[in-house]
């Protein structure tokens, strides 16, 4: 059933920027802190980088500074004043970048790949959350050494976002927890993925009322955290290609990367397919089509006030080794997001 009935056709309009000097290798995370003086990204990739990049008003950007983990970097996320930048890898640690002294330092460690991080704003004071395929959540207080709190995942770790104070966790085996952060070390709700194949990405609304589910058959969920508005919860295909012009004949790739704007609720898609979309959930409306890039999109990103929209071409995988081509690029584009691309439609 289609649950999005608009579509709206890719149109011709000024190209997008692209990001100087991108990693050399497959890029793996992007995030924009909410510093209010300049738009800085952060990049995360397979090269065992993170690179921080300044975006001014035009789209231009330029390298700001660097540092290294011992391994692939897999996520990367900001304090709330964008002082600070959080990094987690392969090599099983959780680094801290400071903006103000150019160093960086480990903070955390779990005992296999570090594969999600976020900050975690609370009314008492903020802490780093860590999430890993060692099947643990860690809480870090950055004064302290060792985490002061864990909790015990049912699977690996494949995706995690937090909302104050919503945090959703998605692990291997279609297995999802919630977590209430005002109850930080007990899990609120476990549920299976109402999507059948594995799980590749989960978002939170922005007002922490439930979150999206990505998964590598090219559907996504809206899902509702409280039981009273689970008549709102749905699905939808997308990320999908006919093939050899027939809509009988579809290939179906992986959404990679779900992210919503922070000021008017809707939220972008991007998948294995090279696309990208733009979302209204409660009108149920496609807002944007982008034309298809010449690789997949494996993360994305809105600045602090959703006027630039970031996304990473690269290489994900998702075809094994023999997918790997010359053809693929690695690089970084800067979208300028027209409020009439984003912004929520009238209910019909």
């Amino acid at each position: 059933m289609a649950f999005f009935g608009t579509t709206t056709a890719a149109t011709a309009e000024p190209k997008d920027a692209e990001l100087v000097d991108p990693p050399a290798d497959d890029i793996s995370a992007l995030a924009f802190s909410s510093a209010p003086q300049s738009d800085y990204l952060a990049v995360g990739s397979w090269d065992n980088n993170v690179r921080i990049y300044e975006i001014n008003s035009q789209g231009q950007s330029q390298g700001k500074a660097a540092y290294t983990h011992d391994g692939p970097v897999l996520d990367v996320c900001w304090n709330k004043d964008g002082s600070k930048l959080f990094s987690g890898g392969v090599d099983k640690a959780a680094k801290m970048f400071d903006l103000n002294t150019g160093t960086s330092q480990q903070v955390g460690a779990h005992e296999a790949a570090v594969r999600c991080i976020r900050w975690v704003e609370a009314p008492t004071g903020g802490v780093l959350a860590t999430a890993s395929w060692d099947k643990t959540v860690k809480y870090w207080d950055l004064r302290s050494p060792n985490p002061v709190a864990s909790l015990t995942m049912a699977e690996r770790v494949y995706t995690m976002d937090v909302q104050y104070p919503l945090m959703v966790v998605g692990n291997a085996e279609r297995s999802i927890q919630i977590i209430n952060l005002n109850n930080p070390t007990t899990i609120f709700k476990s549920i299976t993925s109402p999507l059948k194949w594995q799980t590749r990405v989960i978002a939170c609304f922005p007002n922490a009322s439930g979150f999206a589910v990505g998964s590598v058959e090219g559907r996504v969920a809206i899902q509702y955290v409280e039981e009273k508005e689970s008549s709102s919860n749905f699905s939808f295909k997308c990320h999908r290609q006919d093939q050899n012009g027939s809509k009988d004949q579809q290939g179906v790739y992986a959404v990679n990367a779900i992210t919503f704007h922070q000021g008017y609720g809707t939220f972008s898609t991007a998948g294995s397919d090279g696309t990208i979309n733009f979302w209204d959930k409660d009108s149920k409306t496609r807002l944007k089509t982008f034309p298809r890039c010449p690789g997949p999109i494996t993360a994305t990103a809105f600045s602090k006030t959703g006027s630039i929209f970031a996304y990473a071409i690269s290489y994900d995988w998702s075809k094994g080794y023999t997918g790997k081509l010359p053809s693929v690029p690695t690089k970084v584009m800067l979208h300028a997001v027209k409020d009439e691309d984003i912004k929520k439609k009238a209910k019909r």
